[in-house]
Order: structure tokens, then C-alpha cells, then sequence
């Protein structure tokens, strides 16, 4: 058991430091209201139950307009700002997704601006799919 524990501690002292630092879109992660309408609701199972975006470490989940499914676009990189953070995502094979899979971005289909307004607070600028702010789930109601 020692001997693992001392080649466990090897391993993490050698991992490389960037694997250790944060990833520039952790502030993100978890779920998002508002975007198509002015966010409601942001406390209580409201909220959590439906929410409009969803960010993780390697995915961003969205629901249509129409359809409450959730849209799935596959992180390919992100960028971090001062202000926010800009998104790649994984072109879609053969180039053929769902209307709605997209953000409707000025960037592209592949691309998504993220712009920080406050600790819970966030737009995506020039998205004509998402004009509204969003608010976190969970963050107090405004």
C-alpha cells in the first residue's frame, strides 16, 4: 500500500503543470436560464429542471425553441478572456446538424462568444438564436 501511495505522488508531481491548472471556461460550468426570453426564475427546481444552457468540460448542451432536447456541440477548444470565453466546437460529421444545434452566432455554426456581465450573469453577443442574458441556476433571483 505504501509503495502505491508513493508512485501515486511520483505520478501527480510529474504530471505536466498545465494539466493542473484550471480550464479557462470553469466558471461556466453548470446550468444557464434565459438566452431565448429575459431568465426567470433562478432558484428551486424551476429552474434546474429546464434550463436553456448547460456547460461542461468537454460538452455545451442547449435547448431549441421548439424542441425542449437538448442540443449537444462537442468542445473542441476554448479560449479564455478577461471578459468571457470563446468556443470551437467539434464540426458536425459531413457537415449536417439540426437547425436549432447551433447558437446562430455571427462566428459560424462552430463558434460561441461567451461575454461575462457579472458573477451570474452572461450573453452571447451577436447570436441572433440567443438575444437575451442568462442567468445561473442557483444564483439569487434579480
Amino acid at each position: 500500500m505504501r509503495r502505491l501511495a508513493c508512485a501515486l505522488a511520483l505520478m501527480l508531481a510529474a504530471a505536466p503543470a498545465a494539466a493542473q491548472q484550471p480550464m479557462p471556461h470553469e466558471w461556466l460550468f453548470g446550468s444557464w436560464t434565459g438566452g431565448l426570453f429575459p431568465a426567470g426564475e433562478t432558484e428551486g427546481a424551476r429552474c434546474t429542471a429546464q434550463p436553456s444552457v448547460i456547460f461542461t468540460r468537454e460538452v455545451v448542451l442547449r435547448t431549441g425553441m421548439l424542441d425542449p432536447a437538448y442540443r449537444q456541440r462537442l468542445i473542441e477548444t476554448v479560449a479564455g478572456r478577461e471578459d468571457g470565453a470563446t468556443f470551437r466546437f467539434v464540426p458536425a460529421p459531413g457537415g449536417r446538424m439540426p437547425p436549432d444545434a447551433a447558437f446562430g452566432c455571427q462566428g459560424g455554426p462552430d463558434i460561441l462568444e461567451v461575454r461575462r456581465l457579472g458573477p451570474d450573469e452572461i450573453e452571447f453577443p451577436n447570436c441572433r438564436d440567443f438575444p437575451s442574458t442568462l442567468r445561473r441556476c442557483g444564483s439569487p433571483n434579480r
